[in-house]
């Protein structure tokens, strides 16, 4: 069905075509003044310059030229405003009609697209060995909910992981673990049998690898260490990297050993991400990585070649992105490393190419932290120029800011390490397992512990996500504990807490013998049931926009406004007491309806709400 907006614009352009003037002038929009109306249109404003007369004059014949042709039937309220405005109230015989049409719809009123695309979300981008930490919460949590935004809005979408899993990262756990563990068959070139289904390493082992290993790789100098001292530990840590580096080749190259021992790593590893993203509610359709497309790289660098879209440039394999109107520098895309190495270049490049082929996506959504805007500039421009996607295809960066702590600095433990997601993740359960106890035991309730962990593991998810997600996508921002965890203002626990109270009440009216499905909507007569109503109206457009800008905290902005007018309603009007049939049918229905409208925006923003808190 048309936006609500839209559908009130066409009464407006037709009075506009009437009255003699452009209907595309007709435009109505919510007013910037609520204290005086509800919309509002300035196209007189504007035509007057055009049309040789006072915008005033132009108003109040499109005015007469509405309540001639049954505008009213649409606007309760039509009043000219000087100099030439147009202040309007909607009817809410009119808008009740919507919403009546909203409820009968099962996407709410959100229109079908005219295509739909078929759109691949990059989103995750872990390394394997290394355990979640606070910098991949804003990938996962933003990238899930466009994904489900763009599911909505009726289109084709796949979420893919994309994880780092083929480079030197990996040849530094294999050189590692023959260091510890020479004796193992992996190392054994003449062994020919059955590799043990065991992994020689736990995931907290696996863990401890690699910064091990990276470490003796790239040797710091220490505090009161001398210049001889670690100009050996340097050569050694040379000596240590030059070791990875073949284990890495080896690895590519496929041998047997070394395939069975990645293989390892990456069952270990995997399975742990996934409970971190079980416990983020985040689903990848896709677990695919860099090793995913190894295999076609050869082919793909021959083309790259022989058509001429890539050169040699001191020993490197490059393709030229620079543009014309370029103002900045912008340096060629490197495709292989002197040595003949690929990079992340080359596998994003490949990965490109497979999705053409195995998907032809309308549209490839990259959301990676905004520093990498110039690597992903390059990355798209060498696709395009090369023919690795076609013109048509869209590509886009979503770049976003990092999680910063109170000091403004990058979120860290209390001593000062980098902060493991698992850990923030049960830092906001406890915070929000103690706020509800709390709550119980100062109102003397009963307290079930195992159905409050429940509910504050639900609540935590909350207030990370949306605590994550009502900010622009491209800022930077406090991650604050208290804040984020608070049952008041613009939080997530808020909106959780508003929509229990609706449960409750719509809970109460089926106790008292009554059915939450046979109550029906009414015009509304009160302010606060106005404000709701015309709040629910909004529902499909604010989506649309959320998918078409790539901008989840649209959702949040909507779902906060929602929360407060369901709020003003609730606590002003008398509902489960109402002795109007008729109006306590009405009231339910409304707050039926946005409980809906509530369910659906949350999980757009990817969690859930509880029965009772």
């Amino acid at each position: 069905m048309k936006e609500f907006l839209t559908v009130v614009s066409e009464t407006m352009q037709e009075a506009f075509e009437k009255a003699g003037y452009p209907k595309e002038s007709g435009r109505v929009s919510i007013s910037n003044r609520p204290d005086l109306c509800q919309l509002q249109c300035n196209g007189a404003m504007a035509l007057a310059k055009q049309e040789k007369k006072p915008p005033f004059e132009i108003a109040e014949k499109i005015a007469q030229t509405l309540k001639d042709n049954g505008g009213e039937q649409v606007f309760s309220m039509i009043d000219v405003v000087k100099p030439g405005f147009l202040n309007l109230n909607v009817s809410q015989e009119f808008v009740k009609g919507y919403l009546e049409k909203m409820a009968a719809d099962e996407k709410l009123g959100m229109e079908p697209p005219e295509k739909q695309k078929t759109i691949i979300v990059d989103y995750g981008g872990p390394n394997v060995a290394k355990p979640l930490h606070v910098g991949h919460l804003r990938s996962a949590v933003i990238g899930e909910s466009i994904k489900r935004i763009a599911r909505f809005a009726g289109h084709n979408v796949t979420g893919d992981i994309h994880m780092g899993d083929w480079g030197l990262q990996m040849g530094l756990i294999i050189y590692e673990v023959m260091q510890r563990q020479p004796e193992l068959v992996y190392f054994d070139d003449s062994f020919e049998g059955e590799y043990p289904k065991e992994a020689p390493f736990t995931i907290s082992e696996l863990e401890e690898i690699y910064p091990t290993a990276s470490k003796k790789a790239n040797p710091k100098k220490e505090e009161g260490e001398s210049d001889e001292a670690f100009a050996a530990r340097k050569e050694a840590g040379d000596l240590y990297k030059a070791g990875a580096m073949e284990c890495t080749k080896k690895l590519q190259d496929g041998q047997r050993g070394y395939r069975a021992l990645w293989d390892h790593i990456m069952a270990v590893s995997v399975a742990d991400m996934k409970k971190n993203y079980v416990n983020l509610n985040v689903d990848f359709d896709l677990w695919n990585g860099e090793s995913t497309v190894h295999d076609r790289i050869p082919a793909m660098v021959k083309r790259l070649r022989e058509e001429g879209y890539a050169h040699e440039s001191e020993g490197a394999l490059v393709i030229d992105v620079k543009e014309e109107t370029d103002t900045k520098e912008m340096p060629p895309c490197m495709v292989l490393k002197s040595d003949g190495a690929s990079l992340y270049n080359t596998t994003d490049l490949a990965t490109l190419e497979m999705r053409k082929e195995e998907n032809a996506p309308d549209q490839v959504i990259y959301v990676v932290d905004k520093r990498q805007s110039l690597y992903f500039e390059q990355i798209f421009r060498a696709a395009k120029k090369s023919k690795i996607v076609d013109d048509n295809t869209k590509l886009d960066f979503l770049g976003f800011g990092t999680v910063n702590g109170k000091d403004g600095k990058p979120y860290k433990t209390r001593d000062g390490g980098v902060m493991r997601l698992s850990m923030l993740i049960e830092q906001i359960r406890e915070a929000m397992l103690n706020k509800i106890l709390e709550n119980k035991k100062s109102s003397g309730a009963a307290v079930d512990e195992e159905q409050a962990k429940e509910t504050a593991n639900m609540v935590a998810l909350a207030a990370i996500k949306y605590g994550d997600l009502s900010n622009q996508a491209a800022k930077d921002y406090i991650f604050d504990v208290d804040r984020f965890t608070s049952f008041e203002g613009d939080t997530g626990p808020y909106i959780l807490y508003t929509m229990v109270r609706i449960k409750s009440i719509l809970a109460k009216y089926e106790q008292i013998g009554k059915k939450v499905d046979e109550a029906t909507l009414i015009a509304a007569a009160g302010e606060e049931e106005t404000q709701l109503a015309l709040a629910m109206t909004r529902f499909n457009a604010v989506a649309r926009t959320a998918y078409e800008e790539l901008a989840p905290h649209k959702i949040c902005a909507y779902v906060y406004e929602l929360a407060n007018e369901a709020n003003r309603f609730y606590h002003s009007t008398k509902i489960i007491d109402e002795s109007d049939e008729t109006k306590q049918k009405g009231y339910v229905a409304l707050l039926a309806l946005a409980e809906r409208i509530f369910e659906c925006c949350i999980a757009l923003l990817g969690f859930d709400a509880p029965e009772r808190m």
